[in-house]
């Protein structure tokens, strides 16, 4: 076995679980579940290509009630009725060991109209989002916030009973927990708004009700982890130093892991240039040793998945990567790295599971003038040009 750093074990240290390796599989929309959010045949067929070699593999995100569902062709967890369908999902992600961790979410202002079946979409404030084709939300009343914060609990119950490994808290790219620490779509004035830390309250409020339902549901260890976007472009939006006062805060929450969504793992700050150190270091240099930090963002080789635990972040996420080889794992430990995919070809997608909407998905996301190569392959800077218009343009993933 080759000598990685990432393929050694992870025991965390709040819960005592131990997980096979440091390479974990993001969350990676792919519109492939039924349109009343059950898990499809073809979703599970490739959740079973794609599992099997990363310590921790993070499912596409699970709505956890009818308002907050995102876009067509999601996972529900809003209903204990999808306690079998989403059991399919984490017996599918249970291969050879890998932990499988569920994605739960609300969209809030993410949404439209026609995805809630003609109801309005819902957010902290009634702030429009500065997105084409963005429908005007309506504000949550307190009494809805709260029932929010009690669906992202039943949800988190609904994975333990299905037999998932653990959730991830989804409070990152602009969806609905964002929606409330964000300056921008926050406008409240009530407990749930106004002041940076009445605007962390609703995020933290969801993560004490997650770890009131792994308290009394499960019956061993259970993962609890959130993921955040560490600024936005709107004025006013998240700073970095909002985001860095919300890393120091968290540090006393119960969560097990944090999850920073970014294109490039390496990226520094979009709106201080005076900030020459990636952001993920300093994210890590406030966690300290108290909270694990997963880093994702264009990680490929395993030389670069290396350097990520080489900076001293704990886990390198291979979203993009694993979509064209997901036996990269297994390659890595049999020392067969010449072996390892790094193209996609558009004869493959029946081979690796990218079917249905999800294959539409991906090649509707080239910008025109991006054709695939004449020996129908994508190479590494079209593939990632692409994958960032899927998973970096408020969709979930890396």
């Amino acid at each position: 076995m080759a000598d990685y750093n990432f393929l050694k074990p992870y025991t965390f240290k709040k819960k005592g679980i131990t997980v096979k390796n440091r390479i974990v599989i993001p969350p990676m929309t792919e519109m492939m579940s039924f349109a009343n959010g059950e898990v499809t045949r073809d979703e599970l067929r490739y959740y079973r290509i794609h599992t099997g070699g990363a310590g921790m593999f993070v499912t596409a995100v699970a709505y956890v009630n009818d308002e907050g569902k995102g876009f067509e062709g999601e996972l529900s967890a809003s209903d204990d009725k999808f306690i079998p369908s989403l059991r399919s999902l984490a017996d599918a992600i249970h291969k050879n060991g890998t932990k499988a961790i569920l994605q739960i979410f609300s969209a809030g202002r993410m949404t439209f109209t026609s995805v809630l079946r003609g109801k309005q979409p819902v957010s902290a404030s009634a702030v429009t989002a500065l997105r084409e084709n963005s429908e005007e939300p309506r504000a949550l009343t307190e009494e809805e916030v709260e029932q929010t914060i009690k669906d992202f609990g039943q949800a988190t119950k609904r994975a333990i009973l299905a037999g998932f490994d653990g959730v991830e808290i989804h409070g990152a790219n602009t969806y609905l927990i964002q929606q409330f620490f964000s300056p921008h779509s926050n406008r409240r004035d009530d407990k749930w708004g106004g002041s940076l830390e009445k605007r962390m309250a609703f995020p933290f409020a969801v993560i004490d009700e997650a770890q009131k339902a792994i308290d009394k549901y499960a019956d061993k260890p259970f993962i609890l982890g959130y993921r955040l976007s560490p600024e936005e472009v709107e004025k006013p939006g998240i700073s970095f130093d909002d985001t860095l006062a919300f890393v120091d805060a968290i540090k006393e929450k119960p969560i097990d892991y944090l999850h920073v969504s970014m294109g490039d793992v390496w990226r520094k700050s979009l709106n201080d240039k005076s900030i020459d150190t990636p952001l993920n270091l300093t994210i890590k240099e406030h966690l300290g040793d108290d909270i694990p930090l997963i880093g994702v963002g264009d990680i490929q080789t395993p030389a670069e998945a290396e350097k990520v635990l080489d900076k001293g972040i704990d886990f390198a996420a291979i979203g993009r990567e694993s979509l064209r080889e997901p036996n990269w794992v297994e390659k890595v430990e049999s020392g067969n790295e010449k072996g390892i995919r790094y193209t996609l070809s558009m004869d493959d997608h029946d081979e690796l599971g990218l079917s249905g909407m999800f294959w539409d998905f991906l090649m509707q996301s080239f910008r025109p003038g991006m054709q695939v190569s004449v020996d129908k392959t994508t190479d590494r800077s079209l593939f990632n040009n692409a994958m960032d218009d899927i998973f970096g343009g408020g969709k979930t993933g890396v």
